[in-house]
């Protein structure tokens, strides 16, 4: 019988070889092959079967049996011994593996038998010469992947995936390992073949593979172990479109290991201890995991320096809140010392240029350092490092280059598999064809990027992209435009040979490939197509990076999230929710463009997916995209503006978009009737709402509209009064409220304002609103829907409104101010700035009755909007947005616009200013002082306005403002001694303001006339000055100068000094305005005059700190940050205070020390580098307004002064000294000390009598 064998077998391989010679008799010998064949499955795998030869039956199957066996052994030993191509040898193999088909076999042999052969030659593959052991695969597995084994074998491998199941051949693969030594290279590339291959075995695998690791840790079966991993590791070789990576595979038996007996509790250590040694190699060590990570979500870790760098961020921010260490960072210093020695501190201890005032950061690093928790070495070396980096520029790190030459064999590798794969688009169904071209895609990929077996190991937790400056290496670059570029000709090519829902698997296949190591470098170039050369792309461009978009969306569950950077939101973007922001719709080609590129992308998911869910749909694609394709629809096509009947809907058709002279007008239209599409825009996350639609408007610059003006506007008008006012607000509209579609627009606007894609538009942001000229348009409709909404309102209420609920816009600014970060942190300062800057603008473009209401009454001349714009100026703008202690001029002027027009609907118009402008004094005298500012532009204007109605004179309180500015001009007159006015904080805010104006070097002269006038107005005049001095530091280019501004302050004090009027309560005004604790301190009030100011006669009360209206009405026109400023105030005037008033005024020395302690207090906060001089001033300002220069000095001062002042002046020492001792414990001892002296050292003091 082994001769008969050896004669067949020699014969077989003959009839071969004669075969692939392509002989004149082809056919015959062709036909005798198969015969044959069958023959020799039929004789040898057949059971039960009575053959009634000559021959015995078992010789006849033993023989069939061994001719088949010597035929597949001599084919494998070819292969291991490297056959040539078209060599005698390799033709016979060819020839050999081509009848192992159905086709060949089905006619004659039933399906069992067939499954026996097959099963018998599989294993005959896996286990024939088991040469080398598992350590030897583990090292040369890489070599074993689909994309370079040998190609004959692999088409060996697809017969036998035709022939059986995916549950067969696992299940094969499976027995055969676990009963018979195995051929480790035969294999594991058997694997590969199979996750390329066949999809279904994937998840298989992966079953089998936990069921190994079970097993192992069950049975204390090491073998099972090894097996797996090597397995997982073939498997993972294949990249992302075949299995998931060995780090991810990894990671999740590490986070969620299994159940096991106790006994076998140190197997499983032992596993999960060279499991991260493992994971440390591939750089994704579980001890470099992130301090703030979710260990519960695998695939999530990031590489650990970026990791590290997030993680003292999260901890800064803590320590920010709690002014304590985290408990995570001081558990990680004890319990994880690696990852916080070799990662945390050396990401917190980067070395930088120090800030002046210590930062959180610094604050940190020094709790740190205290609590023994950084090396003593590594904080000096950080010190150091950080000493340099202030001394001199860091240097540039220069990259290192590979030869060109080098990377042009793999890009050529690379260039070729991508033509093999195109060609192969003819027939793109054919899967197993497109999967084995794809799997050598990926591994020609692999080698044109230089990426080791651990490269494409590394999960990527989130990608960095920069929208604005995306950048790629060459070589990348290189890559992915090849990649790209053959996704888009084989989206065309296919196209052309059969429509989407038939093309089978490719394009799912090929956009896995781009979803591993390479995905970063695929969106970045995405971004530098689609953002920055979007209308430049060709047809067939648009239409593949469509079709890749919703690829990318298909795989959105295995796709990390991607961070654009700092302007944008923190919360990281899934990948299709990424087009949206790379879509921008702000100019005409870019409006063209985004239209296109929705086009293709939902034209491809809806013929692609026929038959799928709405829900799967609507996974596939990015909501945004859906919206932004509606808004350009209805925004370009006024046709889709009209409702759709049934007879509208029309089919959807992908031929014509493919096609040279695509019609995107047509096509658009055409998915816009689609009766699938109207369906997927029922669903709550496709429906663009209202508020989607003033953020996609609001982006469109006119200036590079593709609409006319005239064509916007009505736009604009049908979208909110025919589009989304009458709509529901359960599908994005407004249920026809008109107030409800304001305050959605006055909000959207804000949130566009404050968010980055509003920043850069324009070089002068006060041209344009808001730095944009899109967001006029969107105004002047709410400047329409406002005035709408006062014709709605009942006639018995004032309009807008009702007296007790006010305007509707204060609300909205009441509830955003609420929602901002509250503080004096730059940033915090600067948003809040931004957004009340927008507030302003706003109200301005609104009628003034919004300000002050339509009518007064006499009995309730303060209407709900006027309480509502006080609180307004008193809570915020007074902060913000004041200017020398006034508001700005047009805001101003705005209100008294709406003073005049509201008054003159009265019956007696000057009544009614009067008494307004007398509420202005106690509820919001910032107005008043607005207006003596503004007043040479202001009386003009009301002059005008009031005479047009009413013959009489201006009322009043109008009179009075032009009394005061009248006197503060003659005051500055050369032969002028006029009498000021009252009230007289009113004239004193008149004459300060008109001092402004006068010549430094005059100042001193005319501020000597200051001894005639009333002793208030000469305190409230230091006062306003004292604002003039702060905002002369604050507002480096005010237009009174720190220098000039000292000067008005200190020649003022000086009279008050002179005339012996108290002026030290303007120090104390936080205190005075909180009753009901009185003060005992007169404020402009001299002691041999109190009896004269107490007569009835007296036009004005007694100004004490006792009284709190004082108190609030100079508050409320001093700027919050210059009442905390107030301490470097007192002592830059240092240098003008009398020793003999320091010793005569009892109350000076606890002025003087709480002046002192809050300088440092607000030092050691930081808060007095916004009155330090830039850099280059310091000279310019002769040394003032260095707060460290000011805190010596004031220091020196009152130590000299506490030995020297009476002990009667410590009375009220330990209250000052309760919480602040712990400031200066220097000054705190001298004063404590001078308290409990002997009171004979004040019997020297003349007493005082008077």
């Amino acid at each position: 019988m082994r001769a008969v064998g050896a004669w067949l077998f020699r014969n077989l391989c003959c009839l071969c070889e004669q075969i692939e010679a392509s002989c004149q008799h082809d056919d015959v010998a062709r036909a005798m092959l198969s015969d044959f064949v069958q023959m020799f499955v039929l004789r040898g795998f057949q059971k039960n079967s009575d053959l009634r030869r000559t021959v015995e039956p078992e010789k006849v199957s033993q023989v069939a049996v061994d001719v088949l066996q010597r035929m597949l052994i001599f084919a494998l030993e070819a292969l291991a011994a490297g056959v040539q191509e078209e060599s005698s040898t390799h033709k016979t193999l060819r020839c050999w593996f081509s009848v192992f088909s159905g086709h060949t076999l089905g006619s004659v042999i039933s399906t069992d038998s067939q499954k026996r052969f097959f099963g018998q030659t599989l294993t005959q593959i896996l286990t024939h010469s088991p040469v080398l052991k598992a350590s030897d695969a583990v090292r040369m597995q890489r070599e074993w992947s689909f994309a370079r084994t040998h190609p004959l074998l692999t088409a060996l491998y697809r017969r036998l995936f035709v022939m059986l199941s995916a549950e067969e051949l696992v299940g094969h693969l499976q027995q055969v390992l676990e009963t018979q030594e195995v051929n480790w290279q035969r294999v594991l590339s058997f694997v590969s073949a199979l996750v390329v291959c066949v999809p279904e075995a994937q998840q298989l695998l992966k079953d089998w593979v936990a069921h190994l690791m079970a097993q192992a840790f069950e049975s204390c079966q090491m073998d099972n172990m090894v097996t797996a991993f090597l397995v997982v590791r073939q498997a993972a070789l294949e990249g992302p479109s075949a299995f998931q990576s060995y780090a991810d595979w990894f990671k999740v038996h590490i986070l969620h290991p299994p159940l096991v007996p106790s006994r076998y509790r140190s197997l499983l250590t032992d596993y999960i201890s060279l499991a991260k040694t493992r994971l440390a190699d591939l750089k994704v060590s579980i001890e470099n995991m992130g301090l703030y990570e979710d260990l519960s979500s695998a695939g999530d870790i990031a590489e650990p320096h970026s990791q590290a760098l997030q993680d003292v961020e999260k901890a800064i921010m803590v320590f920010e809140h709690t002014g304590k260490i985290p408990v995570t960072v001081m558990e990680a210093s004890i319990f994880r010392r690696p990852y916080y020695m070799s990662h945390f501190l050396p990401a917190l201890l980067t070395p930088r240029v120090l800030p002046k005032v210590p930062d959180s950061r610094v604050a940190f690093i020094e709790s740190l350092k205290s609590a023994d928790k950084i090396p003593l070495s590594l904080y000096s070396a950080y010190c150091q490092a950080c000493t340099a980096a202030g001394a001199k520029p860091e240097d540039a790190t220069l990259g290192v280059r590979a030869d060109p030459s080098c990377a042009e064999e793999p890009l050529g590798q690379l260039t070729a598999a991508l033509e093999e794969l195109r060609a192969s688009m003819t027939n793109p169904s054919q899967h197993d064809v497109i999967s084995a071209q794809v799997a050598v895609i990926s591994e020609r990929l692999r080698d044109a990027l230089g990426h080791s077996e651990d490269d494409i190991s590394v999960e990527i937790a989130k990608i960095q992209l920069s929208i604005d400056a995306p950048r790629l290496e060459p070589r990348e670059h290189t890559a992915v435009d090849l990649l790209l570029t053959s996704f888009c000709q084989n989206l065309m090519t296919a196209s052309s040979v059969a429509p989407p829902e038939r093309q089978g698997p490719w394009a799912t296949l090929f956009v896995r490939t781009m979803c591993g190591r390479v995905l970063p470098a695929v969106l970045t170039r995405l971004c530098q197509l689609l953002c920055h050369q979007g209308p430049s792309l060709s047809a067939p461009h648009i239409l593949g990076l469509g079709a890749l978009a919703v690829h990318l969306g298909e795989s959105r569950s295995v796709l990390p999230e991607v961070d654009v950077g700092p302007p944008a939101a923190t919360v990281g973007l899934p990948v299709p929710e990424l087009f949206k922001s790379l879509l921008t719709c702000r100019t005409r080609d870019s409006l063209l463009f985004c239209l296109k590129f929705c086009v293709a992308a939902i034209s491809y998911s809806l013929c692609k997916f026929p038959s799928q869910s709405l829900g799967i749909l609507c996974s596939c694609l990015s909501s945004g995209l859906i919206k932004k394709f509606q808004f350009l629809v209805l925004r370009l096509f006024p046709e889709a503006r009209q409702p759709l009947s049934q007879e509208d809907t029309a089919s959807l058709s992908w031929r014509p978009l493919y096609l040279p002279s695509a019609d995107w007008h047509r096509a658009a239209l055409s998915l816009w009737t689609h009766r699938t599409f109207q369906e997927l825009l029922k669903g709550e996350d496709a429906q663009l709402t209202y508020q989607d639609w003033l953020h996609l408007e609001l982006e469109i610059g006119p200036e590079a509209d593709v609409l006319s003006d005239t064509e916007r506007q009505d736009f604009q008008q049908w979208a909110i009064h025919e589009r989304f006012l009458p709509e529901p607000s359960a599908s994005g509209g407004c249920d026809g409220d008109l107030e409800a579609a304001c305050t959605i627009l006055v909000n959207t606007l804000l949130d566009f304002h404050q968010s980055s894609r509003s920043y850069g538009r324009s070089e002068n942001s006060d041209l344009f609103f808001g730095g944009h000229r899109g967001n006029e348009c969107i105004i002047s409709r709410l400047q329409e829907m406002a005035a709408d909404l006062e014709l709605q309102q009942d006639p018995s209420a004032s309009p807008g409104h009702s007296p007790s609920k006010g305007h509707f816009l204060y609300g909205i600014f009441h509830r955003r101010l609420q929602g901002l970060i509250s503080g004096w942190g730059v940033a915090a300062s600067l948003q809040r700035q931004r957004e009340l800057l927008m507030y302003k603008r706003i109200l301005l473009r609104l009628p003034s009755s919004v300000l002050c209401g339509s009518s007064f009454q006499a009995q309730q001349p303060i209407t709900a909007r006027c309480e509502q714009f006080f609180h307004l100026v008193n809570s915020e703008m007074r902060n913000i947005c004041s200017h020398r202690g006034a508001l700005t001029q047009d805001i101003t002027a705005h209100f008294f616009r709406g003073l005049l027009n509201a008054s003159l609907r009265s019956r007696d118009p000057s009544l009614m200013v009067d008494l307004m402008l007398a509420e202005c004094q106690t509820k919001c005298p910032l107005i008043l002082t607005s207006a003596l500012l503004w007043w040479p532009s202001l009386e003009p204007v009301l002059l005008c306005q009031w005479r047009r109605r009413c013959q009489s004179p201006l009322p009043r309180e109008l009179q009075r403002l032009q009394e005061g500015r009248q006197f503060a001009s003659d005051f500055l007159s050369p032969d002028a001694t006029p009498q000021a006015p009252n009230p007289a904080w009113l004239s004193a805010a008149a004459l300060y303001f008109a001092i402004q104006q006068v010549g430094e070097e005059n100042v001193r002269t005319q501020l000597k006339k200051l001894d005639c006038e009333r002793e208030e107005l000469l305190v409230f005049l230091f006062f306003f000055s004292l604002m003039g001095l702060l905002s002369s530091h604050l507002t480096p280019n005010s237009t009174l100068g720190p220098l000039k501004a000292l000067e008005v302050c200190a020649a003022v004090l000086e009279c008050l000094e002179k005339r012996k009027i108290p002026w030290l309560a303007l120090f104390q005004l936080a205190e005075s305005a909180k009753p009901p604790r009185a003060q005992v301190l007169t404020l402009g009030v001299s002691p041999s005059t109190a009896n004269r100011q107490r007569c009835p006669e007296l036009s004005e009360p007694p100004l004490v700190v006792a009284d709190t209206r004082l108190g609030c009405l100079l508050l409320r026109v001093a700027p919050d940050q210059h009442t905390r400023l107030l301490p470097f105030a007192f002592y830059s005037l240092l240098s003008n205070f009398h020793e003999d008033a320091a010793m005569r005024e009892e109350a000076f020395l606890c002025v003087a020390v709480d002046m002192y302690l809050k300088l440092v207090q607000l030092f050691v906060a930081g808060d007095t580098s916004t009155v330090s001089p830039p850099a280059g001033r310091s000279l310019e300002l002769k040394g003032q307004g260095d707060p460290v220069d000011l805190i010596t000095k004031a220091r020196l001062f009152l130590l000299q002064l506490i030995p020297r002042c009476p002990k009667k002046n410590f009375s009220h020492v330990t209250k000052l000294l309760a919480d602040r001792a712990d400031c200066d414990p220097e000054v705190s001892t001298a004063l404590r000390s001078r308290q409990q002296a002997a009171p004979d050292t004040d019997l020297c003091q003349e007493p005082r009598l008077f």
